[in-house]
Protein backbone atom coordinates (compact mmCIF):
# COMPACT_ATOMS: atom_id res chain seq x y z
CA UNK A 1 0.00 0.00 0.00
CA UNK A 2 1.22 3.64 -1.00
CA UNK A 3 0.90 6.41 2.45
CA UNK A 4 -2.32 7.28 1.08
CA UNK A 5 -3.67 4.05 1.50
CA UNK A 6 -2.11 3.37 4.75
CA UNK A 7 -3.28 6.52 6.32
CA UNK A 8 -6.94 5.94 4.78
CA UNK A 9 -6.97 2.35 6.38
CA UNK A 10 -5.42 3.88 10.21
CA UNK A 11 -8.13 6.63 10.39
CA UNK A 12 -10.64 3.94 10.01
CA UNK A 13 -10.10 2.02 12.04
CA UNK A 14 -9.13 4.73 14.55
CA UNK A 15 -12.91 6.23 13.94
CA UNK A 16 -14.34 2.84 14.42
CA UNK A 17 -12.55 2.59 17.21
CA UNK A 18 -14.34 6.14 18.91
CA UNK A 19 -17.51 5.21 17.37
CA UNK A 20 -17.63 1.59 19.56
CA UNK A 21 -16.53 3.11 22.67
CA UNK A 22 -19.50 5.86 22.02
CA UNK A 23 -21.99 2.91 21.81
CA UNK A 24 -20.45 1.16 24.92
CA UNK A 25 -20.76 4.55 26.85
CA UNK A 26 -24.04 5.05 25.54
CA UNK A 27 -25.62 2.66 28.33
CA UNK A 28 -23.94 4.40 30.84
CA UNK A 29 -25.57 7.73 30.25
CA UNK A 30 -28.75 7.73 32.42
CA UNK A 31 -29.24 11.38 33.71
CA UNK A 32 -27.71 14.59 33.46
CA UNK A 33 -24.90 13.87 36.45
CA UNK A 34 -24.10 11.02 34.33
CA UNK A 35 -23.94 12.79 30.56
CA UNK A 36 -22.02 15.96 32.26
CA UNK A 37 -19.49 14.62 34.80
CA UNK A 38 -19.65 10.50 34.67
CA UNK A 39 -21.30 9.94 37.81
CA UNK A 40 -18.21 11.90 39.34
CA UNK A 41 -16.51 8.28 38.86
CA UNK A 42 -13.23 9.16 36.98
CA UNK A 43 -10.26 7.29 37.78
CA UNK A 44 -6.76 8.83 37.53
CA UNK A 45 -5.68 7.89 34.34
CA UNK A 46 -8.98 8.58 32.13
CA UNK A 47 -8.92 11.97 34.02
CA UNK A 48 -5.53 12.71 33.60
CA UNK A 49 -5.49 11.65 30.27
CA UNK A 50 -8.74 13.39 29.08
CA UNK A 51 -7.53 16.63 31.34
CA UNK A 52 -4.33 16.98 28.94
CA UNK A 53 -5.58 16.16 25.78
CA UNK A 54 -8.72 18.61 26.02
CA UNK A 55 -6.11 20.91 27.25
CA UNK A 56 -3.85 20.64 24.54
CA UNK A 57 -5.51 20.15 21.03
CA UNK A 58 -4.66 21.09 17.58
CA UNK A 59 -3.13 24.40 18.96
CA UNK A 60 -0.21 22.17 20.59
CA UNK A 61 0.49 19.86 17.80
CA UNK A 62 0.23 22.41 14.80
CA UNK A 63 0.24 25.91 16.40
CA UNK A 64 2.86 25.51 18.66
CA UNK A 65 5.40 23.87 16.37
CA UNK A 66 4.10 26.53 13.87
CA UNK A 67 4.89 29.61 15.72
CA UNK A 68 7.79 28.08 17.54
CA UNK A 69 9.34 27.24 13.60
CA UNK A 70 8.17 30.99 12.81
CA UNK A 71 9.48 33.20 15.64
CA UNK A 72 12.61 30.40 17.39
CA UNK A 73 13.36 29.72 20.96
CA UNK A 74 11.53 33.18 22.02
CA UNK A 75 8.37 30.55 21.98
CA UNK A 76 9.21 28.26 24.73
CA UNK A 77 7.95 31.02 27.88
CA UNK A 78 4.93 30.29 26.23
CA UNK A 79 5.36 26.58 26.92
CA UNK A 80 6.13 27.22 29.82
CA UNK A 81 2.69 29.77 30.83
CA UNK A 82 1.10 26.40 29.73
CA UNK A 83 3.49 24.48 32.12
CA UNK A 84 3.31 26.45 34.88
CA UNK A 85 -0.94 26.96 34.89
CA UNK A 86 -1.11 23.01 34.58
CA UNK A 87 1.15 22.91 38.13
CA UNK A 88 -1.48 25.99 39.86
CA UNK A 89 -4.58 23.86 38.76
CA UNK A 90 -3.50 20.45 39.88
CA UNK A 91 -1.70 21.70 42.96
CA UNK A 92 -4.09 24.68 44.37
CA UNK A 93 -7.48 24.41 42.49
CA UNK A 94 -7.73 20.74 41.76
CA UNK A 95 -8.68 19.54 45.43
CA UNK A 96 -10.21 22.68 46.86
CA UNK A 97 -12.50 22.47 43.23
CA UNK A 98 -13.56 18.75 43.91
CA UNK A 99 -14.58 19.65 47.46
CA UNK A 100 -16.68 22.49 46.67
CA UNK A 101 -18.49 21.27 43.81
CA UNK A 102 -18.99 18.22 45.72
CA UNK A 103 -20.22 20.06 49.21
CA UNK A 104 -22.67 22.12 46.72
CA UNK A 105 -23.30 19.50 44.10
CA UNK A 106 -22.43 21.94 41.35
CA UNK A 107 -21.55 19.90 37.74
CA UNK A 108 -20.46 23.21 35.72
CA UNK A 109 -18.40 25.66 36.03
CA UNK A 110 -21.27 28.43 35.70
CA UNK A 111 -22.75 26.91 38.88
CA UNK A 112 -19.70 27.50 41.00
CA UNK A 113 -19.44 31.18 39.61
CA UNK A 114 -23.20 31.57 40.20
CA UNK A 115 -22.59 30.05 43.97
CA UNK A 116 -24.29 32.16 46.31
CA UNK A 117 -26.09 34.44 44.53
CA UNK A 118 -30.06 34.66 43.35
CA UNK A 119 -32.88 36.37 41.88
CA UNK A 120 -32.44 38.00 39.00
CA UNK A 121 -28.70 38.76 39.44
CA UNK A 122 -28.03 35.48 39.24
CA UNK A 123 -29.79 34.70 36.41
CA UNK A 124 -27.77 37.66 34.97
CA UNK A 125 -24.69 35.60 35.99
CA UNK A 126 -25.88 32.42 34.66
CA UNK A 127 -27.02 34.04 31.10
CA UNK A 128 -23.84 35.76 30.36
CA UNK A 129 -21.73 33.12 30.95
CA UNK A 130 -23.99 30.80 28.96
CA UNK A 131 -23.39 33.29 26.10
CA UNK A 132 -19.38 33.92 27.04
CA UNK A 133 -19.55 30.01 26.97
CA UNK A 134 -21.29 29.42 24.12
CA UNK A 135 -19.69 31.95 21.52
CA UNK A 136 -15.99 31.35 22.80
CA UNK A 137 -16.77 27.69 21.54
CA UNK A 138 -18.01 28.28 18.36
CA UNK A 139 -14.49 29.70 17.72
CA UNK A 140 -12.46 27.33 19.47
CA UNK A 141 -14.51 24.20 18.26
CA UNK A 142 -13.82 26.05 14.48
CA UNK A 143 -10.34 25.95 15.26
CA UNK A 144 -10.35 22.21 15.49
CA UNK A 145 -12.54 21.71 12.40
CA UNK A 146 -9.96 23.77 10.93
CA UNK A 147 -6.90 21.51 12.23
CA UNK A 148 -9.04 18.35 11.10
CA UNK A 149 -9.45 19.55 7.04
CA UNK A 150 -5.91 21.11 7.20
CA UNK A 151 -4.79 17.19 8.00
CA UNK A 152 -7.11 15.61 5.87
CA UNK A 153 -6.39 17.96 2.59
CA UNK A 154 -2.61 17.38 3.43
CA UNK A 155 -3.24 13.77 3.06
CA UNK A 156 -6.22 13.07 0.55
CA UNK A 157 -6.90 14.84 -2.35
CA UNK A 158 -10.39 16.16 -1.21
CA UNK A 159 -11.63 19.89 -0.80
CA UNK A 160 -10.76 21.55 2.92
CA UNK A 161 -14.56 21.91 3.17
CA UNK A 162 -15.45 18.27 2.52
CA UNK A 163 -12.40 17.57 5.11
CA UNK A 164 -13.96 19.86 7.94
CA UNK A 165 -17.39 18.18 7.81
CA UNK A 166 -16.30 14.65 7.93
CA UNK A 167 -14.45 15.07 10.88
CA UNK A 168 -17.00 16.84 12.40
CA UNK A 169 -19.67 14.26 11.87
CA UNK A 170 -17.18 11.72 13.38
CA UNK A 171 -16.43 14.24 16.63
CA UNK A 172 -20.25 14.69 16.95
CA UNK A 173 -21.43 11.38 16.65
CA UNK A 174 -19.75 9.75 19.59
CA UNK A 175 -20.44 12.72 21.54
CA UNK A 176 -23.89 12.39 21.13
CA UNK A 177 -24.08 8.91 22.08
CA UNK A 178 -21.86 8.08 25.22
CA UNK A 179 -21.75 12.35 26.86
CA UNK A 180 -19.03 12.29 29.44
CA UNK A 181 -17.82 8.51 30.01
CA UNK A 182 -17.63 8.71 25.53
CA UNK A 183 -15.01 11.62 25.60
CA UNK A 184 -13.42 10.84 28.16
CA UNK A 185 -12.44 7.42 27.62
CA UNK A 186 -11.80 8.48 23.90
CA UNK A 187 -9.87 11.73 24.88
CA UNK A 188 -7.82 9.24 26.86
CA UNK A 189 -7.12 7.12 23.93
CA UNK A 190 -6.18 9.86 22.08
CA UNK A 191 -3.72 11.54 25.05
CA UNK A 192 -1.88 8.13 24.62
CA UNK A 193 -1.35 8.73 20.97
CA UNK A 194 -0.61 12.21 21.24
CA UNK A 195 2.36 11.77 23.89
CA UNK A 196 3.81 8.79 21.84
CA UNK A 197 4.26 11.42 18.87
CA UNK A 198 5.60 14.13 21.66
CA UNK A 199 7.94 11.57 22.40
CA UNK A 200 8.99 10.21 19.34
CA UNK A 201 9.18 13.34 16.61
CA UNK A 202 11.90 15.36 19.18
CA UNK A 203 14.01 12.30 18.62
CA UNK A 204 13.78 12.16 14.75
CA UNK A 205 14.22 15.59 14.75
CA UNK A 206 17.39 16.03 17.02
CA UNK A 207 19.07 12.79 15.27
CA UNK A 208 18.10 14.48 11.80
CA UNK A 209 19.86 17.80 12.68
CA UNK A 210 22.99 16.00 13.45
CA UNK A 211 22.66 16.05 17.37
CA UNK A 212 24.07 19.20 19.53
CA UNK A 213 26.94 19.97 17.41
CA UNK A 214 24.94 20.19 14.21
CA UNK A 215 22.37 22.35 16.51
CA UNK A 216 25.51 24.63 17.20
CA UNK A 217 26.59 24.12 13.28
CA UNK A 218 22.77 26.11 11.99
CA UNK A 219 23.47 28.78 15.24
CA UNK A 220 26.87 30.15 13.55
CA UNK A 221 25.57 29.80 9.97
CA UNK A 222 22.11 31.59 10.91
CA UNK A 223 21.46 34.98 9.15
CA UNK A 224 17.78 35.31 11.89
CA UNK A 225 19.58 36.18 15.28
CA UNK A 226 16.11 36.65 16.56
CA UNK A 227 15.90 32.67 16.34
CA UNK A 228 18.12 31.90 18.53
CA UNK A 229 16.82 34.56 21.21
CA UNK A 230 15.09 34.12 24.09
CA UNK A 231 13.86 37.49 23.40
CA UNK A 232 13.38 37.31 19.71
CA UNK A 233 15.91 39.83 19.68
CA UNK A 234 14.18 42.61 21.91
CA UNK A 235 15.47 44.41 24.50
CA UNK A 236 14.38 45.92 27.74
CA UNK A 237 10.45 46.40 27.83
CA UNK A 238 9.78 44.79 24.45
CA UNK A 239 12.07 41.48 26.35
CA UNK A 240 10.14 41.52 29.70
CA UNK A 241 6.31 42.26 27.89
CA UNK A 242 7.73 39.38 25.92
CA UNK A 243 8.37 37.17 28.22
CA UNK A 244 5.34 38.30 30.26
CA UNK A 245 3.20 37.73 27.72
CA UNK A 246 4.34 34.40 26.79
CA UNK A 247 4.10 33.19 30.20
CA UNK A 248 0.59 34.99 30.81
CA UNK A 249 -1.03 32.36 28.73
CA UNK A 250 -1.63 30.27 31.27
CA UNK A 251 -4.30 32.56 32.82
CA UNK A 252 -6.64 31.20 30.49
CA UNK A 253 -6.60 27.61 31.60
CA UNK A 254 -8.63 28.88 34.55
CA UNK A 255 -11.77 29.77 33.02
CA UNK A 256 -11.90 26.47 30.67
CA UNK A 257 -15.17 24.95 31.58
CA UNK A 258 -14.50 21.63 30.31
CA UNK A 259 -10.84 21.47 31.91
CA UNK A 260 -12.67 22.15 35.15
CA UNK A 261 -15.34 19.45 34.43
CA UNK A 262 -12.35 16.61 34.26
CA UNK A 263 -10.98 17.86 37.89
CA UNK A 264 -14.97 17.82 39.32
CA UNK A 265 -15.59 14.45 37.92
CA UNK A 266 -12.80 12.42 39.81
CA UNK A 267 -13.59 9.88 41.68
CA UNK A 268 -11.55 10.43 45.26
CA UNK A 269 -8.60 12.21 46.56
CA UNK A 270 -6.62 9.10 45.91
CA UNK A 271 -7.38 9.45 42.26
CA UNK A 272 -6.22 13.59 42.75
CA UNK A 273 -2.91 12.46 43.27
CA UNK A 274 -2.20 9.94 40.83
CA UNK A 275 -4.12 11.99 38.13
CA UNK A 276 -1.72 14.80 38.98
CA UNK A 277 1.41 12.71 38.50
CA UNK A 278 0.15 11.81 35.17
CA UNK A 279 -0.71 15.23 34.07
CA UNK A 280 2.84 16.80 35.32
CA UNK A 281 4.67 13.92 32.77
CA UNK A 282 2.43 14.64 30.40
CA UNK A 283 2.41 18.04 30.04
CA UNK A 284 7.03 18.32 29.67
CA UNK A 285 6.66 15.39 27.06
CA UNK A 286 4.16 16.91 24.97
CA UNK A 287 4.67 21.08 25.02
CA UNK A 288 8.39 21.05 25.56
CA UNK A 289 8.32 17.96 22.74
CA UNK A 290 6.33 19.57 19.98
CA UNK A 291 7.86 23.36 21.00
CA UNK A 292 11.45 21.34 20.10
CA UNK A 293 10.23 19.95 16.82
CA UNK A 294 9.01 23.44 15.64
CA UNK A 295 12.98 24.94 16.56
CA UNK A 296 14.55 22.43 14.75
CA UNK A 297 11.71 22.34 11.56
CA UNK A 298 13.27 25.92 10.65
CA UNK A 299 16.83 24.41 10.45
CA UNK A 300 15.76 21.60 8.57
CA UNK A 301 13.37 22.86 6.45
CA UNK A 302 13.32 26.54 5.84
CA UNK A 303 11.14 28.74 3.93
CA UNK A 304 7.76 27.25 4.85
CA UNK A 305 4.81 30.17 3.81
CA UNK A 306 2.23 28.23 6.13
CA UNK A 307 4.52 27.72 9.25
CA UNK A 308 1.49 25.18 10.73
CA UNK A 309 2.33 22.96 8.25
CA UNK A 310 5.88 22.20 9.34
CA UNK A 311 4.42 19.25 11.70
CA UNK A 312 3.58 17.36 8.26
CA UNK A 313 6.80 18.15 6.32
CA UNK A 314 8.47 16.54 8.87
CA UNK A 315 6.44 13.27 9.10
CA UNK A 316 7.01 13.31 5.30
CA UNK A 317 10.63 13.89 5.77
CA UNK A 318 11.52 11.65 8.95
CA UNK A 319 9.22 8.72 9.06
CA UNK A 320 8.07 5.71 7.30
CA UNK A 321 4.36 5.51 5.90
CA UNK A 322 2.88 3.53 8.44
CA UNK A 323 4.33 5.55 11.64
CA UNK A 324 3.34 8.92 9.73
CA UNK A 325 -0.31 7.48 9.17
CA UNK A 326 -0.17 6.74 13.45
CA UNK A 327 1.12 10.49 14.16
CA UNK A 328 -1.36 11.88 11.79
CA UNK A 329 -3.96 10.29 13.62
CA UNK A 330 -2.18 11.67 16.84
CA UNK A 331 -3.57 14.97 14.87
CA UNK A 332 -6.57 14.42 14.70
CA UNK A 333 -6.87 12.74 17.95
CA UNK A 334 -5.41 16.11 19.75
CA UNK A 335 -8.23 17.71 17.60
CA UNK A 336 -11.14 15.50 18.52
CA UNK A 337 -10.16 15.59 22.11
CA UNK A 338 -10.99 18.87 22.79
CA UNK A 339 -13.79 19.67 20.67
CA UNK A 340 -15.83 16.69 22.04
CA UNK A 341 -14.67 18.01 25.59
CA UNK A 342 -16.56 21.76 24.19
CA UNK A 343 -19.33 20.67 22.63
CA UNK A 344 -20.56 18.95 26.07
CA UNK A 345 -19.80 21.87 27.86
CA UNK A 346 -21.60 24.37 25.80
CA UNK A 347 -24.41 21.79 26.05
CA UNK A 348 -24.65 21.89 29.62
CA UNK A 349 -24.29 25.65 29.46
CA UNK A 350 -27.83 25.69 27.68
CA UNK A 351 -29.62 22.64 28.85
CA UNK A 352 -28.31 22.65 33.00
CA UNK A 353 -27.60 26.58 33.44
CA UNK A 354 -29.93 28.13 31.34
CA UNK A 355 -32.79 25.52 32.37
CA UNK A 356 -33.82 24.92 29.22
CA UNK A 357 -33.60 20.83 29.57
CA UNK A 358 -36.18 21.45 32.09
CA UNK A 359 -36.14 18.45 35.40
CA UNK A 360 -36.73 15.43 33.25
CA UNK A 361 -33.62 13.37 32.38
CA UNK A 362 -34.69 12.66 29.15
CA UNK A 363 -35.31 16.35 28.06
CA UNK A 364 -32.28 17.25 29.80
CA UNK A 365 -30.46 14.41 27.66
CA UNK A 366 -32.58 15.57 24.34
CA UNK A 367 -31.80 19.37 24.91
CA UNK A 368 -28.10 18.90 25.62
CA UNK A 369 -27.81 16.89 22.41
CA UNK A 370 -30.02 19.18 20.04
CA UNK A 371 -27.74 21.73 21.60
CA UNK A 372 -24.59 19.80 20.27
CA UNK A 373 -25.70 19.35 16.67
CA UNK A 374 -26.45 23.22 16.41
CA UNK A 375 -23.00 24.39 17.97
CA UNK A 376 -21.34 21.55 15.09
CA UNK A 377 -23.41 23.31 12.63
CA UNK A 378 -22.36 26.95 13.24
CA UNK A 379 -18.67 25.85 14.03
CA UNK A 380 -18.29 24.10 10.38
CA UNK A 381 -19.67 27.01 9.44
CA UNK A 382 -17.14 29.40 10.49
CA UNK A 383 -14.16 26.95 9.91
CA UNK A 384 -15.20 26.74 6.36
CA UNK A 385 -16.25 30.76 5.30
CA UNK A 386 -13.90 32.05 8.12
CA UNK A 387 -11.02 30.50 8.28
CA UNK A 388 -7.65 31.83 10.25
CA UNK A 389 -4.57 30.50 11.73
CA UNK A 390 -5.21 27.82 14.36
CA UNK A 391 -3.34 29.64 16.84
CA UNK A 392 -4.51 32.85 16.61
CA UNK A 393 -8.37 31.46 16.76
CA UNK A 394 -7.77 29.58 20.31
CA UNK A 395 -5.96 32.17 21.54
CA UNK A 396 -8.69 33.95 21.40
CA UNK A 397 -11.25 31.78 23.00
CA UNK A 398 -9.08 29.92 25.74
CA UNK A 399 -8.25 33.67 26.92
CA UNK A 400 -11.37 35.46 26.52
CA UNK A 401 -12.71 32.25 29.12
CA UNK A 402 -9.92 32.73 31.46
CA UNK A 403 -10.53 36.42 31.99
CA UNK A 404 -14.32 35.79 32.03
CA UNK A 405 -14.35 33.19 34.74
CA UNK A 406 -10.48 32.57 35.95
CA UNK A 407 -10.79 35.38 38.86
CA UNK A 408 -14.16 34.74 40.06
CA UNK A 409 -12.86 30.70 40.54
CA UNK A 410 -9.89 31.67 42.40
CA UNK A 411 -11.79 33.77 44.73
CA UNK A 412 -14.31 31.24 45.38
CA UNK A 413 -11.59 28.73 46.07
CA UNK A 414 -9.58 30.76 47.96
CA UNK A 415 -12.53 31.10 50.84
CA UNK A 416 -13.74 35.09 49.79
CA UNK A 417 -17.49 35.83 49.75
CA UNK A 418 -18.06 37.13 46.52
CA UNK A 419 -20.96 40.13 45.86
CA UNK A 420 -23.12 39.11 42.78
CA UNK A 421 -22.34 42.31 41.46
CA UNK A 422 -19.26 42.13 41.43
CA UNK A 423 -19.08 38.29 40.22
CA UNK A 424 -21.24 39.91 37.18
CA UNK A 425 -18.95 42.98 36.56
CA UNK A 426 -15.52 40.81 36.94
CA UNK A 427 -17.11 38.59 34.05
CA UNK A 428 -18.33 41.39 31.80
CA UNK A 429 -14.88 43.48 32.03
CA UNK A 430 -12.42 40.11 31.77
CA UNK A 431 -14.26 38.70 28.42
CA UNK A 432 -15.20 42.26 26.66
CA UNK A 433 -11.81 43.56 27.50
CA UNK A 434 -10.34 40.71 25.62
CA UNK A 435 -12.18 40.98 22.62
CA UNK A 436 -11.06 44.60 22.64
CA UNK A 437 -7.95 44.08 22.80
CA UNK A 438 -7.74 41.20 19.97
CA UNK A 439 -8.71 43.94 17.59
CA UNK A 440 -5.60 46.16 18.50
CA UNK A 441 -1.91 45.20 17.18
CA UNK A 442 0.24 43.17 18.25
CA UNK A 443 2.45 43.89 20.97
CA UNK A 444 5.32 41.77 22.18
CA UNK A 445 4.18 38.61 23.60
CA UNK A 446 0.55 40.29 23.14
CA UNK A 447 1.08 40.68 26.77
CA UNK A 448 -2.09 43.44 26.48
CA UNK A 449 -4.42 41.02 25.34
CA UNK A 450 -2.87 37.99 27.57
CA UNK A 451 -2.54 39.48 31.17
CA UNK A 452 -5.03 42.89 31.39
CA UNK A 453 -8.21 41.27 31.18
CA UNK A 454 -7.11 38.97 33.61
CA UNK A 455 -5.85 41.66 35.86
CA UNK A 456 -8.43 43.98 35.33
CA UNK A 457 -11.53 41.21 36.14
CA UNK A 458 -10.34 40.86 39.41
CA UNK A 459 -10.58 45.05 40.21
CA UNK A 460 -14.70 44.22 40.88
CA UNK A 461 -13.97 41.01 43.20
CA UNK A 462 -11.10 43.01 44.94
CA UNK A 463 -13.18 45.94 45.63
CA UNK A 464 -16.77 43.79 46.64
CA UNK A 465 -15.45 41.04 47.89
CA UNK A 466 -14.89 39.80 52.11
CA UNK A 467 -13.05 36.87 53.53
Amino acid sequence: MDKVQIVFVTLIAYKVLLVGIGFWASKRTKDGDDFFLGGRGLGPVVAALSYSSSAASAWVLLGLTGISYAFGISTIWVALGSISSMFVTWFWIAPRLMSFSREYDHITLTEVVAHDSDGPIRTNIVQVSSFIIVASFVFYVAAQFQGAGTTFASTFDISMTSSIALGAFIIMVYTLLGGFWAVSLTDAVQGMLMVVTALFMPIAAYMAVGGIDGLAHALALSNVESHFSLTAGNVGLFALGLVLGGLAIGFGTYGQPHLMARIMALKDEQALKQARIITIVWYLIVFLGMWFVGFVGQILYPGLENSEKIFFVMLDGLFHPVVSAIFLAAVLSAIMSTADSQLLSAAASISNDLGFGGSGNRRILFVSRMTIIALVAVSVLVAIYLPDKIFSRVLFAWMALGAAFGPTLFARLAGYRCSSVGVLSSIILGFTLTVALSFTPNAPGDILERLLPFTVACLPLWLTSRR
